[in-house]
């Protein structure tokens, strides 16, 4: 049975190694809005962003994506408030992930996440959207939990 594993484990990585994603792909799978966050120390930040709100697109989210511009991210919507939790699987970028809720309130952020990693990255208390950054970028903005996000359209599908 062990053998078994090791092999389906490597079929497994040969597959995700062979995938990679680019903004082009993106484009294709996934609609786009703009998202301002209005940082508690620095002034406010546009982002595009690229919208996951069915639960196939959530469950892509930006898997085997290798490069995403600094100003553009993933928000990933939820039709209800719900403490969520996410994680790294087959993601090769570092993240900052954002989790703010439907009142535009972050409730936190973790920064820096590894990429592959399996563990789970969970919001602080029920929020209704998460927001994937590039790793870095809400400490170089000065983004943080008494920071806001500003959006106009964001809906998500009901599943």
């Amino acid at each position: 049975m062990t053998i078994i594993r090791i092999i389906a484990a490597i079929l497994m990585c040969g597959s995700a190694a062979a995938q990679n994603y680019s903004a082009a792909d993106l484009d294709v799978a996934f609609n786009k809005t703009n998202l301002v966050i209005s940082s508690s120390s620095h002034g406010c930040y546009q982002f595009e962003t690229y919208v996951a709100a069915s639960a196939e697109q959530r469950s892509r989210g930006l898997m085997f994506v290798r490069d995403l511009p600094e100003f553009t991210g993933m928000v990933f919507t939820y039709p209800r408030p719900a403490t969520l939790s996410m994680w790294m699987k087959n993601t090769f970028i570092p993240l900052d992930i954002v989790f703010f809720g439907a009142d535009g309130d972050i409730a936190n952020i973790v920064e820096n996440t590894v990429p592959l990693s399996l563990d789970s990255i969970s919001a602080a208390h029920p929020i209704n959207f998460v927001l994937e950054l590039n790793a870095g970028v809400t400490k170089k903005l000065g983004i943080d939990a008494d920071s806001r996000v500003i959006f106009t359209e964001l809906d998500s599908d009901e599943d």
